[in-house]
């Protein structure tokens, strides 16, 4: 049996207390019995698809296997629509469609009841039937010619399909090219989902306002590994179509690779938008996300480095963090014969993991908030979409992609509950309606200002942001004054982004006929920029006021130098500031304006921060530094990259560590070159994990095999050290596997909540016991060979008859790569990949601060903080 973790951890857990202990040499594992499974060596070789006894599935819910489609002759399946008379529309990935009528319950389905279609459309990644006749999103992987939306109607009004139109041909290929099409809530429209890998087409108006650009104030950091480095905003799109195929209006962007989604009955739009793992522990990293798709809306991609965080103000935040994973099929539960909380959950797939997750949404001021909960999973399960068949209240599931085994499947209730049809929702909450009332405005409108100016400064999030895009939709010179002069530092905050918006030009999109700079309405921009009072705003406030500023730094140009010691007048002073958020914005902005203060004060930051996320950030900005060095600043600083170089993450990670690196020494003069050249010189020590873990640990020797009732935590935590807790965190490697807020890994359970979910006693005991109760999403699989041998991991890609799993959750970029013809049994994990121990180099007090640090989402200002 093979299982990696950090030989730190090991050693812990094993209670051993020296070094020559924990990296001493272990016997090989013995092989495995050989297991008597009936299923052995089908997976493959005789075109099975994943048996539904291996599925697991909420409780009274049943799962059938109805057909394990024959790769040969039927390729693979990724997309799925129900027609008007109830049969389903399938495509393979990269061939035909097929259509056939779901068998009666309990039947699988009879092979010769397929159809072929026979007509010249292939590679179709979305299929919709709206208007009696077959939307198709296809997505040439070959060669990209014939990539584009297209309409299959039959010539003679009867059930014979021949008659395709290309609607629109597109630039797109590859798994980031055209996906979804869906039907508009309104009844005359659809929408199409297209990724980040689409070059945007042609459209008549855009609700998201035409002026996004890069933003980055500092020079971006491509993607380590080269991945779509010449890809800039506006990412992935999503157009709203008229039913005749002929009025294409943008509707939302910023997105990386959104597959599908869907519309709620009150019109709301959710998607589910793909993660980056090369960035995995990195300060960009953003996991995968359901994200409410509201006009004119902007999620925030961009290449490499430049990955907004959810908390800038010139995006917007999802609903729902997931965790890595690869999004595909989406689709609430209206019309399953469910019972009604799974007829309004919002079904959303991961391939990668093999999981349905059921999304339940509740109205949160002017957008929702949501949980999750693991419907439906298996491995390996690699799942494309997702429809609920109306005619017979049942869900149908495909299986496939990348010519790995397809399949179909459908799940029904059992249980006792009622399946009646669910009431109809609630009318839309008040905040709700007010944004949508905004939302009519956004294009442009002599009325606009009138209506959308006073909700510049609500505190509701996606208010403002309908607001200020109504605003950005009208001509500058109709309200730049206005912004200007505002008086509610609320207000004119949100005013003055978008003028810094849509007054500046982003030098990245810049055009030779573009008019010269407008210097005068740059200055007018920086000086009110300077008058607000910091120590008067809130956090969200505080981050607009930097965030502008930087914008209006990019889009403006640098200003002359009398300016720039005004703006570091007012701006020094702040840093270092209260918050990591705050931190990075002006770390960032400090070290463009070469404040002869910043490495002074980022340098000790950088070495002593936690966690290396914030570490990287403040790295990554001061490498464009070219002020106020000394030579201890400067070797503490070369010093961190050697370090780093223990540090783990995605794929990329290394790379990101080296760009920044060279970046940084290109910044250094000649002589500081020479003055430093030993120190350049230096070669980083690869250390064992034990040993960077031990570095953390400086000073902790006693080893205690903590139980729960040794720690014995009381009910309410009181008088904990949040500093104390905040360095745990990061010590024992929580950090490494879990999410928290902003920073962190995913290849464990998100902790950034756990206080809603846990006592001290709970946590506690999940840590020291994390075997006992494992997270249904991150259950390990074990696959059994042929010859025995068995591995342990996370399944994280399919591919052909391949299967690739990482087995370090320290290491999202480690896999091994499996013959998936030569398994003969995968099957769930009992043991964690976390293993037990973790706690044991810690003191009492340091566990219960860890607890409190945990349990109040890394608040400082916590009631568990309040001294004794």
């Amino acid at each position: 049996m093979r299982l990696t973790a950090p030989s730190f951890v090991l050693a812990v857990a094993l209670g051993l207390t020296s070094l020559a202990q924990a990296q001493a040499p272990q016997a090989p594992a013995k092989k495995a019995p050989k297991p008597k499974d009936p299923d052995a060596g089908k997976q493959i070789n005789e075109n099975k698809a994943t048996p539904a006894e291996r599925i697991k599935v909420m409780k009274d819910f049943k799962v059938e296997l109805l057909y394990s489609v024959p790769i040969a002759e039927q390729g693979s399946w990724v997309a799925m629509c129900v027609d008007n008379k109830g049969r389903l529309i399938t495509s393979d990935q990269y061939g035909s469609l097929y259509r056939f009528t779901p068998p009666p319950a309990g039947q699988p389905l009879d092979p010769k009841t397929i159809e072929r279609l026979d007509i010249p459309v292939k590679a179709a990644n979305g299929l919709l039937w709206a208007f009696n006749a077959l939307w198709v999103g296809v997505n040439d992987y070959e060669h990209g010619e014939s990539t584009g939306l297209y309409r299959v109607t039959a010539s003679k009004g009867d059930d014979h399909l021949d008659t395709v139109e290309q609607l629109r041909s597109m630039k797109g290929r590859g798994d980031h090219g055209v996906h979804a099409v869906l039907p508009g809530p309104d009844g005359k429209s659809v929408f199409l989902i297209t990724g980040d890998g689409t070059t945007p087409t042609e459209f008549n108006r855009s609700r998201v306002p035409t002026i996004w650009g890069e933003d980055h104030l500092l020079p971006r950091l491509p993607d380590g590994r080269g991945f779509m480095r010449d890809v800039l905003a506006p990412g992935g799109i999503i157009y709203k179509i008229s039913a005749d195929g002929k009025d294409w209006e943008v509707w939302s962007s910023g997105y990386r690779n959104i597959y599908d989604g869907a519309f709620d009955k009150n019109g709301e739009l959710f998607t589910y938008d793909a993660d980056m793992e090369y960035d995995f522990n990195t300060p960009w990293y953003r996991p995968t996300r359901i994200c409410h798709c509201v006009s004119g809306s902007e999620f925030g991609w961009r290449n490499g480095a430049g990955k907004r965080a959810e908390w800038y103000p010139d995006n917007l935040p999802p609903v729902l963090n997931i965790g890595p994973g690869s999004p595909t099929g989406m689709v609430f539960g209206y019309g399953a014969k469910f019972p009604a909380k799974y007829q309004s959950a919002l079904f959303a797939l991961d391939w990668s993991w093999g999981r349905l997750y059921a999304v339940h949404l509740q109205p949160n001021g002017a957008t929702f908030s949501a949980t999750k909960e693991d419907f439906l999973n298996g491995a390996p399960l690699p799942m494309t979409d997702v429809v609920i068949n109306p005619n017979d209240g049942a869900m149908y599931f495909t299986i496939g992609g990348r010519k790995v085994q397809s399949g179909l499947y459908r799940v029904t209730y059992t249980g006792k509950e009622s399946t009646a049809p669910a009431p109809a929702p609630k009318k839309d909450a008040p905040a709700i309606a007010e944004r949508h009332r905004l939302e009519e405005y956004h294009h442009e409108d002599t009325g606009a200002l009138t209506v959308a100016w006073p909700k510049l400064g609500d505190n509701d999030r996606f208010i403002r942001w309908a607001a200020r895009t109504a605003v950005e939709h009208q001509p500058v010179a109709t309200w730049a004054d206005k912004a200007l002069s505002e008086t509610d530092p609320a207000k004119q905050l949100e005013a003055l982004l978008a003028l810094a918006r849509c007054a500046g030009i982003d030098p990245q999109h810049r055009k030779p006929t573009d008019p010269p700079v407008d210097t005068a309405m740059r200055d007018k921009l920086l000086t009110a920029l300077q008058k607000f009072d910091w120590s008067t705003l809130n956090q969200e406030q505080r981050l607009t006021l930097v965030r502008t500023l930087q914008i209006a730094l990019v889009r403006f140009g640098r200003p002359d130098d009398a300016t720039v010691k005004a703006l570091l007048a007012k701006f020094d002073p702040l840093f270092p500031a209260p918050t990591y958020e705050q931190n990075r914005l002006l770390c960032e902005t400090l070290v463009y304006l070469q404040s002869p203060t910043i490495a002074a004060k980022a340098v000790p930051m950088l070495t002593s921060a936690p966690t290396q996320e914030e570490q990287m950030e403040y790295a990554r900005s001061l490498r464009m530094l070219k002020t106020g060095w000394t030579t201890p600043l400067h070797t503490a600083y070369f010093d961190w990259f050697l370090k780093a170089a223990n540090y783990r993450g995605g794929a990329s990670f290394e790379n990101f560590i080296a760009f920044i690196r060279a970046d940084a020494v290109a910044s250094l003069s000649d002589s500081e070159k020479t003055e430093l050249a030993a120190e350049l010189d230096k070669k980083p020590v690869i250390k064992s994990p034990l040993e960077v873990a031990a570095s953390a640990l400086v000073g902790h020797t006693k080893i205690t095999n903590w139980t729960l009732d040794d720690v014995n935590p009381p009910a309410a935590l009181t008088g904990r050290n949040y500093e104390t807790g905040h360095k745990m965190f990061a010590a024992v490697g929580c950090s490494a596997c879990h999410r928290f807020g902003n920073e962190g890994g995913m290849t464990g359970p998100d902790l950034t909540q756990a206080g809603g979910r846990y006592s001290p006693r709970d946590l506690i005991d999940n840590i020291i016991n994390p075997s006992k109760e494992i997270n249904e999403q991150f259950v390990p699989t074990v696959i059994t060979m042929e010859d025995g041998t068995q591995h342990i991991g996370m399944i994280v890609n399919l591919n052909s008859d391949g299967v690739s799993l990482n087995t370090d959750p320290t290491q999202p970029n480690q896999q091994e790569h499996i013959d998936r013809r030569k398994v003969v049994k995968i099957e769930p994990s009992k043991v964690s990949l976390m293993p037990p121990g973790l706690l044991n180099i810690l003191s009492r007090d340091e566990v219960l601060d860890l607890a409190a640090y945990v349990l109040s989402g890394g608040d400082e200002k916590n009631a568990m903080f309040t001294k004794k």
